[in-house]
Protein backbone atom coordinates (compact mmCIF):
# COMPACT_ATOMS: atom_id res chain seq x y z
CA UNK A 1 0.00 0.00 0.00
CA UNK A 2 1.11 3.60 -0.54
CA UNK A 3 1.79 6.37 2.11
CA UNK A 4 -1.69 8.04 1.26
CA UNK A 5 -3.52 4.71 0.84
CA UNK A 6 -2.61 3.68 4.70
CA UNK A 7 -3.22 7.78 5.75
CA UNK A 8 -7.05 6.80 4.54
CA UNK A 9 -7.33 3.89 5.86
CA UNK A 10 -6.35 4.86 8.85
CA UNK A 11 -8.92 8.14 9.23
CA UNK A 12 -11.68 5.62 8.18
CA UNK A 13 -10.38 3.41 10.76
CA UNK A 14 -10.41 6.00 13.45
CA UNK A 15 -13.72 6.85 12.28
CA UNK A 16 -15.39 3.67 12.76
CA UNK A 17 -13.36 3.08 15.76
CA UNK A 18 -14.59 5.87 17.53
CA UNK A 19 -18.30 4.86 16.53
CA UNK A 20 -18.03 1.57 17.71
CA UNK A 21 -17.52 3.13 21.31
CA UNK A 22 -13.38 2.99 21.64
CA UNK A 23 -12.25 5.98 23.71
CA UNK A 24 -11.32 8.86 21.40
CA UNK A 25 -7.45 9.29 22.35
CA UNK A 26 -6.98 5.49 22.01
CA UNK A 27 -8.62 5.09 18.16
CA UNK A 28 -6.30 8.46 17.59
CA UNK A 29 -3.35 7.28 18.87
CA UNK A 30 -3.51 3.43 18.69
CA UNK A 31 -4.18 4.09 14.80
CA UNK A 32 -1.97 6.80 14.41
CA UNK A 33 0.80 5.08 15.55
CA UNK A 34 0.21 2.02 13.35
CA UNK A 35 -0.20 4.16 10.61
CA UNK A 36 3.37 5.99 10.85
CA UNK A 37 4.49 2.22 11.46
CA UNK A 38 3.27 0.91 8.72
CA UNK A 39 4.12 3.81 6.46
CA UNK A 40 7.89 4.32 7.22
CA UNK A 41 8.16 0.31 7.61
CA UNK A 42 10.10 0.68 10.99
CA UNK A 43 8.30 0.90 14.31
CA UNK A 44 11.14 2.82 15.78
CA UNK A 45 10.30 5.80 13.86
CA UNK A 46 6.46 5.18 15.24
CA UNK A 47 8.29 5.20 18.63
CA UNK A 48 9.86 8.45 18.26
CA UNK A 49 7.37 10.09 16.60
CA UNK A 50 5.17 9.18 19.42
CA UNK A 51 7.80 10.40 22.31
CA UNK A 52 8.10 13.78 20.31
CA UNK A 53 4.67 13.94 20.20
CA UNK A 54 3.74 14.10 23.61
CA UNK A 55 7.21 16.67 24.62
CA UNK A 56 6.00 19.17 21.62
CA UNK A 57 2.66 19.13 22.46
CA UNK A 58 2.17 19.35 26.33
CA UNK A 59 5.39 20.86 27.28
CA UNK A 60 4.11 24.17 25.94
CA UNK A 61 3.53 26.60 28.44
CA UNK A 62 0.04 27.60 26.81
CA UNK A 63 -0.97 24.20 28.10
CA UNK A 64 -0.77 25.16 31.70
CA UNK A 65 -3.97 27.36 30.52
CA UNK A 66 -6.17 24.22 30.97
CA UNK A 67 -6.17 23.25 34.64
CA UNK A 68 -6.22 26.52 35.35
CA UNK A 69 -9.44 27.81 33.79
CA UNK A 70 -10.59 24.30 34.58
CA UNK A 71 -9.86 24.87 38.54
CA UNK A 72 -11.26 28.82 38.23
CA UNK A 73 -14.35 27.12 36.92
CA UNK A 74 -14.89 24.72 39.42
CA UNK A 75 -14.35 27.11 42.54
CA UNK A 76 -16.83 29.48 40.80
CA UNK A 77 -19.68 26.40 40.63
CA UNK A 78 -18.75 25.85 44.34
CA UNK A 79 -19.05 29.61 45.29
CA UNK A 80 -22.63 29.96 44.59
CA UNK A 81 -21.86 32.73 41.88
CA UNK A 82 -24.13 30.64 39.20
CA UNK A 83 -27.26 31.08 41.30
CA UNK A 84 -26.75 35.01 42.15
CA UNK A 85 -26.12 35.95 38.57
CA UNK A 86 -29.85 33.65 37.54
CA UNK A 87 -30.88 35.68 40.71
CA UNK A 88 -30.01 39.11 38.74
CA UNK A 89 -31.02 37.79 35.50
CA UNK A 90 -34.43 36.22 36.93
CA UNK A 91 -34.97 39.59 38.18
CA UNK A 92 -34.49 41.96 35.24
CA UNK A 93 -35.99 39.77 32.68
CA UNK A 94 -39.01 37.98 35.05
CA UNK A 95 -42.11 39.74 33.55
CA UNK A 96 -41.20 39.54 29.78
CA UNK A 97 -42.84 36.64 28.73
CA UNK A 98 -40.42 33.72 28.22
CA UNK A 99 -39.03 36.50 31.28
CA UNK A 100 -37.19 33.07 33.18
CA UNK A 101 -36.23 31.16 29.82
CA UNK A 102 -34.27 34.84 28.50
CA UNK A 103 -32.95 34.74 32.21
CA UNK A 104 -31.47 31.71 31.58
CA UNK A 105 -29.90 32.16 28.57
CA UNK A 106 -28.47 35.84 30.07
CA UNK A 107 -27.20 33.81 33.48
CA UNK A 108 -25.30 31.60 31.02
CA UNK A 109 -23.76 33.91 29.43
CA UNK A 110 -22.49 35.53 32.38
CA UNK A 111 -21.49 32.69 33.69
CA UNK A 112 -19.55 31.45 30.66
CA UNK A 113 -17.61 34.77 30.85
CA UNK A 114 -16.34 33.40 34.34
CA UNK A 115 -15.76 29.51 33.75
CA UNK A 116 -15.53 28.96 29.89
CA UNK A 117 -17.36 25.28 30.52
CA UNK A 118 -20.25 23.93 29.05
CA UNK A 119 -20.35 21.28 30.94
CA UNK A 120 -20.26 23.28 34.17
CA UNK A 121 -22.93 25.65 32.68
CA UNK A 122 -25.16 22.44 32.17
CA UNK A 123 -24.44 21.57 35.24
CA UNK A 124 -25.24 24.79 37.61
CA UNK A 125 -28.13 25.76 35.77
CA UNK A 126 -29.64 22.53 35.42
CA UNK A 127 -29.90 22.61 39.35
CA UNK A 128 -31.08 26.35 39.35
CA UNK A 129 -33.25 27.11 36.38
CA UNK A 130 -35.22 23.61 35.66
CA UNK A 131 -37.03 23.83 38.60
CA UNK A 132 -37.77 27.00 38.79
CA UNK A 133 -39.24 27.66 35.47
CA UNK A 134 -41.38 24.23 35.75
CA UNK A 135 -42.31 25.36 39.38
CA UNK A 136 -43.96 29.15 37.19
CA UNK A 137 -45.63 26.32 34.58
CA UNK A 138 -43.29 26.54 31.59
CA UNK A 139 -43.14 22.83 30.11
CA UNK A 140 -40.33 20.11 30.72
CA UNK A 141 -39.02 20.20 27.21
CA UNK A 142 -38.69 24.03 27.48
CA UNK A 143 -36.74 23.99 30.86
CA UNK A 144 -34.19 21.99 29.62
CA UNK A 145 -33.92 22.72 25.92
CA UNK A 146 -33.19 26.31 27.49
CA UNK A 147 -30.54 25.05 30.04
CA UNK A 148 -28.85 23.04 27.21
CA UNK A 149 -28.76 25.41 24.33
CA UNK A 150 -27.56 28.68 26.56
CA UNK A 151 -24.90 26.13 28.34
CA UNK A 152 -22.72 26.35 24.87
CA UNK A 153 -21.91 29.70 25.24
CA UNK A 154 -19.58 28.70 27.45
CA UNK A 155 -17.02 27.15 24.66
CA UNK A 156 -17.80 30.46 22.86
CA UNK A 157 -17.21 33.13 25.06
CA UNK A 158 -14.17 33.53 26.54
CA UNK A 159 -12.41 32.71 28.53
CA UNK A 160 -12.95 29.09 26.15
CA UNK A 161 -11.35 25.70 27.03
CA UNK A 162 -12.43 24.68 23.11
CA UNK A 163 -10.65 28.43 21.79
CA UNK A 164 -7.87 27.67 24.00
CA UNK A 165 -7.81 23.77 21.78
CA UNK A 166 -8.16 25.42 18.52
CA UNK A 167 -5.21 28.34 19.21
CA UNK A 168 -2.94 25.39 19.78
CA UNK A 169 -3.59 22.97 17.18
CA UNK A 170 -3.25 25.97 14.49
CA UNK A 171 -0.56 27.61 16.15
CA UNK A 172 -2.82 30.91 16.47
CA UNK A 173 -2.83 33.71 19.66
CA UNK A 174 -4.86 32.68 22.71
CA UNK A 175 -5.40 36.14 23.13
CA UNK A 176 -6.97 36.97 19.51
CA UNK A 177 -9.18 33.92 19.52
CA UNK A 178 -10.49 35.33 23.03
CA UNK A 179 -11.05 38.73 21.37
CA UNK A 180 -12.73 37.02 18.34
CA UNK A 181 -15.25 35.06 20.21
CA UNK A 182 -16.96 38.06 21.85
CA UNK A 183 -19.21 39.22 19.40
CA UNK A 184 -20.00 35.34 18.21
CA UNK A 185 -20.90 34.85 21.95
CA UNK A 186 -22.90 37.85 22.34
CA UNK A 187 -24.87 37.66 18.89
CA UNK A 188 -25.72 33.76 19.96
CA UNK A 189 -26.97 34.71 23.13
CA UNK A 190 -29.20 37.70 21.81
CA UNK A 191 -30.34 35.40 19.28
CA UNK A 192 -31.48 32.89 21.83
CA UNK A 193 -33.19 35.87 23.98
CA UNK A 194 -35.30 36.93 20.27
CA UNK A 195 -36.07 33.41 19.58
CA UNK A 196 -37.39 32.88 23.16
CA UNK A 197 -39.97 35.58 22.65
CA UNK A 198 -40.90 34.79 19.60
CA UNK A 199 -41.74 30.94 20.48
CA UNK A 200 -43.42 32.59 23.77
CA UNK A 201 -45.67 34.82 21.79
CA UNK A 202 -46.51 32.25 18.71
CA UNK A 203 -45.61 28.61 19.74
CA UNK A 204 -46.99 29.05 23.83
CA UNK A 205 -47.62 25.22 23.77
CA UNK A 206 -43.80 24.34 23.92
CA UNK A 207 -42.84 27.62 26.10
CA UNK A 208 -45.53 26.98 28.61
CA UNK A 209 -45.45 29.62 31.50
CA UNK A 210 -48.11 31.35 33.32
CA UNK A 211 -46.82 34.47 35.34
CA UNK A 212 -46.43 35.26 39.08
CA UNK A 213 -47.32 32.91 41.86
CA UNK A 214 -49.36 33.89 44.46
CA UNK A 215 -48.48 32.50 48.33
CA UNK A 216 -50.45 32.20 50.83
CA UNK A 217 -50.40 34.94 52.03
CA UNK A 218 -50.67 37.17 48.78
CA UNK A 219 -47.09 38.15 48.30
CA UNK A 220 -45.77 36.91 45.03
CA UNK A 221 -43.25 33.40 45.17
CA UNK A 222 -40.06 34.92 43.61
CA UNK A 223 -37.45 36.79 45.39
CA UNK A 224 -37.69 41.07 44.82
CA UNK A 225 -34.00 42.44 44.98
CA UNK A 226 -33.36 46.23 45.29
CA UNK A 227 -30.50 47.32 42.82
CA UNK A 228 -28.35 47.66 46.20
CA UNK A 229 -29.07 43.81 46.30
CA UNK A 230 -28.10 43.58 42.73
CA UNK A 231 -25.01 45.49 42.95
CA UNK A 232 -24.07 42.77 45.75
CA UNK A 233 -24.79 39.93 44.02
CA UNK A 234 -22.87 40.85 41.01
CA UNK A 235 -19.54 42.33 42.29
CA UNK A 236 -17.70 39.57 42.74
CA UNK A 237 -18.72 38.32 38.96
CA UNK A 238 -17.40 41.89 37.71
CA UNK A 239 -14.33 41.82 39.44
CA UNK A 240 -13.47 38.00 38.35
CA UNK A 241 -14.46 39.26 34.65
CA UNK A 242 -12.21 42.58 34.78
CA UNK A 243 -9.23 40.70 36.38
CA UNK A 244 -9.35 38.13 34.01
CA UNK A 245 -10.49 39.10 30.97
CA UNK A 246 -9.55 42.50 31.75
CA UNK A 247 -6.01 41.62 32.29
CA UNK A 248 -6.30 39.58 29.06
CA UNK A 249 -7.23 42.20 26.52
CA UNK A 250 -5.42 45.30 28.13
CA UNK A 251 -2.33 43.08 27.72
CA UNK A 252 -1.51 43.30 31.53
CA UNK A 253 -1.09 39.41 31.16
CA UNK A 254 -0.69 37.12 29.51
CA UNK A 255 -3.55 33.93 29.09
CA UNK A 256 -1.89 31.29 31.74
CA UNK A 257 -0.92 34.02 33.75
CA UNK A 258 -4.66 35.03 33.78
CA UNK A 259 -6.36 32.03 34.26
CA UNK A 260 -3.48 32.35 37.86
CA UNK A 261 -5.54 35.04 38.39
CA UNK A 262 -8.73 34.07 37.83
CA UNK A 263 -7.97 30.96 39.62
CA UNK A 264 -7.25 32.99 43.05
CA UNK A 265 -9.71 35.49 43.18
CA UNK A 266 -12.43 32.67 42.80
CA UNK A 267 -10.94 30.82 45.64
CA UNK A 268 -11.16 34.48 47.58
CA UNK A 269 -14.57 34.95 46.91
CA UNK A 270 -15.61 31.38 47.83
CA UNK A 271 -13.44 31.60 51.31
CA UNK A 272 -14.63 34.76 51.96
CA UNK A 273 -18.61 33.48 50.96
CA UNK A 274 -17.61 30.44 53.26
CA UNK A 275 -19.13 28.30 50.20
CA UNK A 276 -15.58 26.03 50.01
CA UNK A 277 -13.95 24.14 52.79
CA UNK A 278 -10.68 22.01 52.31
CA UNK A 279 -12.86 18.94 51.77
CA UNK A 280 -14.38 20.62 48.53
CA UNK A 281 -11.06 22.81 47.75
CA UNK A 282 -9.84 19.10 47.44
CA UNK A 283 -12.60 17.84 45.23
CA UNK A 284 -11.81 21.05 42.99
CA UNK A 285 -8.10 20.08 42.74
CA UNK A 286 -9.12 16.42 42.03
CA UNK A 287 -11.85 16.89 39.33
CA UNK A 288 -9.00 19.26 37.93
CA UNK A 289 -6.56 16.86 37.54
CA UNK A 290 -9.13 14.41 35.67
CA UNK A 291 -9.87 17.23 33.31
CA UNK A 292 -6.40 18.22 32.44
CA UNK A 293 -5.55 14.64 31.93
CA UNK A 294 -7.70 13.59 29.60
CA UNK A 295 -7.74 16.89 27.48
CA UNK A 296 -3.82 16.52 27.19
CA UNK A 297 -4.20 12.76 26.74
CA UNK A 298 -5.99 13.40 23.95
CA UNK A 299 -4.09 16.64 22.53
CA UNK A 300 -1.24 14.18 22.63
CA UNK A 301 -2.76 11.41 20.55
CA UNK A 302 -4.32 14.29 18.32
CA UNK A 303 -1.01 15.46 17.91
CA UNK A 304 0.39 11.78 16.64
CA UNK A 305 -2.60 11.99 14.52
CA UNK A 306 -1.55 14.85 12.20
CA UNK A 307 1.50 13.82 11.97
CA UNK A 308 0.84 10.85 10.81
CA UNK A 309 -1.52 12.60 8.15
CA UNK A 310 1.67 14.81 7.46
CA UNK A 311 3.96 11.71 6.53
CA UNK A 312 1.04 10.08 4.31
CA UNK A 313 0.47 13.42 2.66
CA UNK A 314 -3.08 13.73 3.44
CA UNK A 315 -3.22 17.69 4.04
CA UNK A 316 -1.35 18.29 0.64
CA UNK A 317 -3.26 15.65 -1.30
CA UNK A 318 -6.72 16.81 -0.15
CA UNK A 319 -5.51 20.75 -0.95
CA UNK A 320 -4.72 19.88 -4.05
CA UNK A 321 -8.41 18.13 -4.83
CA UNK A 322 -9.71 21.28 -3.56
CA UNK A 323 -8.16 23.09 -6.31
CA UNK A 324 -8.57 20.74 -8.27
CA UNK A 325 -12.42 21.60 -8.36
CA UNK A 326 -11.95 24.99 -7.99
CA UNK A 327 -13.63 25.10 -4.35
CA UNK A 328 -13.51 28.81 -2.84
CA UNK A 329 -14.81 29.97 0.09
CA UNK A 330 -18.41 28.44 -0.33
CA UNK A 331 -17.84 25.07 -1.59
CA UNK A 332 -14.98 24.53 1.37
CA UNK A 333 -18.10 25.50 4.38
CA UNK A 334 -20.18 22.92 2.54
CA UNK A 335 -17.86 20.36 2.94
CA UNK A 336 -16.72 21.20 5.72
CA UNK A 337 -19.82 22.25 8.60
CA UNK A 338 -21.59 19.09 7.54
CA UNK A 339 -18.34 17.07 8.89
CA UNK A 340 -19.03 18.83 12.05
CA UNK A 341 -22.29 18.24 12.51
CA UNK A 342 -22.24 14.16 11.50
CA UNK A 343 -19.46 14.04 13.16
CA UNK A 344 -20.87 16.04 16.26
CA UNK A 345 -23.33 13.24 16.67
CA UNK A 346 -20.98 10.59 18.19
CA UNK A 347 -17.70 12.83 19.35
CA UNK A 348 -17.08 15.50 21.54
CA UNK A 349 -15.91 18.91 20.44
CA UNK A 350 -11.85 18.83 21.48
CA UNK A 351 -11.65 15.65 19.57
CA UNK A 352 -13.90 17.07 16.76
CA UNK A 353 -11.25 19.95 16.54
CA UNK A 354 -7.88 17.99 16.69
CA UNK A 355 -8.99 15.61 14.25
CA UNK A 356 -10.69 17.72 11.49
CA UNK A 357 -8.94 21.15 11.71
CA UNK A 358 -5.41 19.47 11.11
CA UNK A 359 -6.92 18.21 7.25
CA UNK A 360 -8.50 21.30 6.59
CA UNK A 361 -6.49 24.53 8.12
CA UNK A 362 -3.88 23.54 4.30
CA UNK A 363 -6.88 24.63 2.31
CA UNK A 364 -8.04 27.70 4.45
CA UNK A 365 -4.29 29.24 4.09
CA UNK A 366 -4.48 28.51 -0.01
CA UNK A 367 -7.67 30.45 -0.04
CA UNK A 368 -6.04 33.33 2.18
CA UNK A 369 -8.58 33.40 4.94
CA UNK A 370 -8.42 34.18 8.31
CA UNK A 371 -7.09 31.20 10.43
CA UNK A 372 -9.28 32.98 13.84
CA UNK A 373 -12.17 33.36 12.18
CA UNK A 374 -12.16 29.48 11.22
CA UNK A 375 -11.55 28.66 14.75
CA UNK A 376 -14.85 30.98 15.77
CA UNK A 377 -16.36 28.92 12.58
CA UNK A 378 -15.07 25.55 14.27
CA UNK A 379 -15.97 26.12 17.64
CA UNK A 380 -19.37 27.14 16.93
CA UNK A 381 -20.02 23.89 14.44
CA UNK A 382 -18.79 21.79 16.84
CA UNK A 383 -20.81 22.92 19.92
CA UNK A 384 -23.90 22.04 17.70
CA UNK A 385 -22.95 18.79 18.72
CA UNK A 386 -23.18 19.25 22.10
CA UNK A 387 -27.16 19.58 21.66
CA UNK A 388 -27.58 16.55 19.07
CA UNK A 389 -28.10 12.98 19.59
CA UNK A 390 -26.90 10.30 20.36
CA UNK A 391 -24.10 11.79 22.19
CA UNK A 392 -25.18 15.51 23.29
CA UNK A 393 -22.92 15.50 26.29
CA UNK A 394 -24.72 18.83 27.61
CA UNK A 395 -28.35 17.04 27.33
CA UNK A 396 -26.58 13.74 29.01
CA UNK A 397 -25.09 16.17 31.95
CA UNK A 398 -28.62 18.00 32.64
CA UNK A 399 -30.04 14.59 32.48
CA UNK A 400 -27.82 13.15 35.07
CA UNK A 401 -28.11 16.34 37.01
CA UNK A 402 -31.69 16.33 37.54
CA UNK A 403 -31.72 12.91 38.32
CA UNK A 404 -35.58 13.46 38.01
CA UNK A 405 -37.27 9.70 36.02
CA UNK A 406 -40.23 12.20 35.08
CA UNK A 407 -37.86 13.94 32.48
CA UNK A 408 -36.63 11.77 29.83
CA UNK A 409 -33.49 11.89 27.59
CA UNK A 410 -35.39 12.57 24.12
CA UNK A 411 -37.58 15.99 26.04
CA UNK A 412 -34.03 17.27 26.48
CA UNK A 413 -32.70 16.46 23.26
CA UNK A 414 -36.21 17.96 21.91
CA UNK A 415 -36.26 20.59 23.80
CA UNK A 416 -32.52 21.36 22.68
CA UNK A 417 -33.32 21.12 18.96
CA UNK A 418 -34.82 25.32 17.85
CA UNK A 419 -31.46 26.14 19.85
CA UNK A 420 -29.01 23.68 18.18
CA UNK A 421 -31.04 25.46 14.58
CA UNK A 422 -30.72 28.73 16.15
CA UNK A 423 -27.08 28.13 16.51
CA UNK A 424 -26.73 27.08 12.91
CA UNK A 425 -28.47 30.25 11.52
CA UNK A 426 -25.43 32.18 13.71
CA UNK A 427 -22.94 30.17 12.31
CA UNK A 428 -24.11 30.59 8.60
CA UNK A 429 -24.61 34.26 9.45
CA UNK A 430 -20.49 34.21 10.53
CA UNK A 431 -19.22 32.44 7.41
CA UNK A 432 -21.24 34.95 5.13
CA UNK A 433 -19.42 37.91 7.32
CA UNK A 434 -16.85 37.06 8.68
CA UNK A 435 -16.32 41.14 10.32
CA UNK A 436 -18.41 39.83 12.91
CA UNK A 437 -15.63 37.36 14.48
CA UNK A 438 -13.17 39.74 12.97
CA UNK A 439 -14.18 43.22 14.15
CA UNK A 440 -12.78 43.60 17.66
CA UNK A 441 -9.00 42.74 16.20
Amino acid sequence: MTPFEIGIVSVILIVVLIYAGLYVPVSLGLVSFLGVWFIRGDVQVAIDMLALAAADTISHQVFATVPLFSLMGLIVSKAGVGNDVYKVANFVFYKVKGGLGIATVAANAVFAAITGSSIASASVFARVSVPEMRKFGYTTRFSVGVVAGSSVLGMIIPPSAMLIIFAITADQSVGQLFIAGIIPGILLAVAFALAIVIMARFWPSFVGGHGIVETKDGGEDWQHLSWGDVATLMAPVVFLVVVVLGGIYGGIVTPVEAGAAGSLVALLIAVLRRSIDWEGFWECLVETGHITASILFLIVAASMYSRMLGFAGLPTLFQGWLDEQGFQVLGLMLIYIPMLLVLGTVIDTASMILIVAPLFLPAVEALDLDIVWFGIVTVIGAEIGLLTPPLGISCFVIKSTLNDPTIKLADIFMGAFPFAVIMLIVLLAIIAWPELSLALL
